[in-house]
């Protein structure tokens, strides 16, 4: 492919060298430079690609985009100045890759809590109507029934594109796919076109990198503000913020509520350990999921997949069909009566959320016991809020070690406790060792009640000094359930 079609719609402000030559790659790791390949020096949080310029020279490149142009341009090298590289970066692997998202109908669901399970059914749900789908998640990313793993939520746009292009080379009509505020923020999704987004909620997270909630908001909304008009845009009701989402958006907006009149309304009938009754504009379905975060991620799925065209009484017939995501209210039965509960939920919001969903199934019939910590080198002031939510509404709270990554566990769970009074404390015990937690927990549970290990769900391993050690709640768990 030539460099002037790849860099087709790409402001420059300065060009040193030819646009005719040929390109076999794009990269903006000088890691990854092979010959033939573009290097894009990239400002990041972490690096500055600007430093690794020479080194990219030294691999092969032979085309150099940047902000800032070297003292020395090397006459054999073509050098694209522009005003932002991380602006432009998206537009690039999306004109390289051959424009992936005009192939197939590509939908975003963007939030604080629910974008995995919300992705995920869609992806499920396009899958039983016959469809190849793609999946773009935190758990997995899927090529139809193919997995590619994944390391961030939103990959870098190269390997977003490169990902994309591989779905529409491979038939897939529909991509349902996370969209996270970094993504955003670093314009990870630039040059993608999006056929329709789907808001979740907004709560505090992600602090250490936004700083404020407002900046948070501002990043999830700038999702909506670029959607086309042709494009769907299904919000939340049942969050203050679900029509601040919208306000500037172009797209057709549509909504969802629990607790409102809207175009796709919902309403909990029943609830259990299995499963609950739920109405979905007026018609009663059955569903394998629990809480009222599930309906309402439910109804998400739902107002999309009829967005998307499909008939109401056959996306709900599907609905009946699906089962939750791994790592989201994962429910595990002991053969001494108690009930075990895995989720991911690591906001204090979602804490609060899979709580009263156990409550609403328990109605006081059980104590519920909750295993809980924090990731390190991320927002600290989630951390006594976390702590908070977890004794308000737990008969007994173990504070343990989530991923500490590059700090001391103790000092997590000190920031934690924090926030809590000598009262709150009486129902608190400290054990750093999660296995020994989880362990303690079952010591503690009697028939009927109901043990929450919040925070990493489906994950597979504890991060501790950039290091990721194997480690699985339920494996514990289910450990603990055979030799009782």
């Amino acid at each position: 492919m030539k460099l002037g079609d790849i860099i087709k719609g790409v402001k420059t402000v300065e060009v040193h060298g030819n646009l005719n030559c040929d390109i076999k790659g794009v990269n903006i790791d000088s890691r990854l430079i092979e010959e033939g390949h573009i290097f894009i020096a990239i400002k990041g949080t972490q690096a500055d690609g600007h430093e690794y310029i020479e080194k990219a020279i030294e691999k092969g490149t032979k085309v150099v985009i940047c902000q800032d142009l070297p003292e020395n341009l090397k006459e054999d090298i073509c050098y694209i100045k522009v005003v932002d590289t991380e602006d432009i970066v998206g537009q690039v692997a999306t004109n390289f890759y051959g424009d992936p998202t005009s192939k197939v109908e590509l939908v975003g669901v963007t939030g604080t809590n629910g974008k995995t399970t919300i992705a995920t059914l869609l992806y499920d749900m396009f899958r039983k109507f016959g469809y190849k789908v793609g999946l773009i998640s935190t758990v997995c990313n899927y090529i139809d029934d193919k997995p590619v793993p994944t390391e961030h939520t939103t990959p870098d746009p190269i390997t977003l594109n490169k990902l994309l292009g591989q779905m529409a080379d491979e038939g897939c009509k529909y991509v349902f796919m996370e969209v996270s505020s970094h993504s955003i923020s670093q314009k990870r999704i630039g040059g993608l076109k999006y056929a329709g987004g789907i808001f979740t909620n907004i709560t505090r997270d992600h602090l250490d990198y936004h700083k404020t909630f407002e900046n948070y908001l501002k990043a999830k909304k700038a999702f909506f503000d670029h959607l086309p008009k042709s494009a769907f845009a299904l919000t939340n009701l049942d969050d203050k913020n679900g029509l601040v989402m919208t306000q500037n958006t172009k797209a057709k907006v549509s909504d969802y509520s629990i607790r409102s009149i809207s175009d796709f309304k919902g309403k909990v009938l029943e609830d259990t350990f299995e499963g609950m009754s739920m109405e979905i504009n007026n018609i009663e379905v059955n569903v394998r999921f629990i809480g009222r975060f599930n309906a309402s991620n439910l109804l998400a799925v739902y107002g999309a997949a009829c967005l998307l065209g499909k008939k109401p009484e056959d996306v709900l017939l599907v609905l009946s069909t699906l089962r939750p995501v791994a790592g989201r209210f994962d429910s595990l039965r002991s053969s001494k009566g108690y009930t075990a509960i895995v989720d991911y939920a690591h906001t204090p919001d979602a804490i609060e959320n899979v709580l009263n969903a156990i409550h609403e199934v328990l109605q006081g019939k059980g104590e519920v016991i909750t295993v809980v910590g924090a990731g390190g080198n991320r927002d600290k002031g989630k951390r006594p809020i976390m702590a908070q939510e977890a004794v308000k509404q737990s008969d007994r709270v173990i504070i343990t070690s989530d991923n500490p990554r590059f700090e001391e566990p103790q000092d997590i769970i000190n920031d934690m406790v924090a926030g809590l009074n000598k009262e709150q404390m009486k129902k608190v015990v400290c054990i750093i060792d999660r296995k020994e937690a989880i362990r303690t927990a079952c010591m503690l549970a009697g028939n009927r009640d109901v043990i929450l290990v919040a925070g990493k769900g489906h994950e597979n391993y504890q991060d501790i000094k950039g290091v990721k050690h194997h480690f699985d709640d339920k494996e514990i768990l289910k450990e603990v359930f055979d030799n009782e």
